[in-house]
This record gives C-alpha cells, structure tokens and sequence, in this order.
C-alpha cells in the first residue's frame, strides 16, 4: 500500500537544460507517506467502529463521524496540496 501512496504522491517537474527538456520525478517524504498510510488504516477502522455501532445499537453515533470526516479532509488536503 505505501508503494501506491508513494506513486501517488510523486510529481514530476519539466526542467530546460542546454541538451532539452527533461523530467525530473519528486519522490514524496517517508513521513508522509507513513502518515497518509496511518489515516487510511485509522479511517477503514473507524468505518468498521461506525457499521458495528449501527448494527449493535441501532443508532448512528456523531462522535465516530465527525472523527471519518476529519481524517477524510486530512487525507484530501495532503493529496491536493502535494500535487501543486
């Protein structure tokens, strides 16, 4: 999984030289790519936390949503703003 994390993180830069246009690839920081893969583990747990909360009590618990849509906008803003 780190390895997908990893690819897609990676930009790629146009650099002109003398001998022409070349591409340079980026490669992302391990500390990020640690933390994306924790987020994502931590996310895919707190889904299953959530769907066995529902189907134990029968109601929908805010606490564990709001904990998914934090980790939801941490993911997706480390995506974008590594991109640009």
């Amino acid at each position: 999984m780190r390895s997908w994390i990893k690819r897609a993180l990676t930009r790629t830069l146009a650099v002109k030289g003398p001998r022409g246009e070349r591409h340079i690839e980026v490669e992302p920081g391990e500390h990020i790519v640690y933390l994306i893969t924790f987020s994502i583990y931590a996310l895919i747990g707190l889904m299953a936390l959530q769907i066995f909360h529902m189907i134990c009590f029968e109601s929908w618990n805010s606490e564990i949503f709001s904990a998914i849509s934090g980790l939801i906008g941490t993911v997706t803003g480390i995506f974008i703003s590594q991109k640009t």
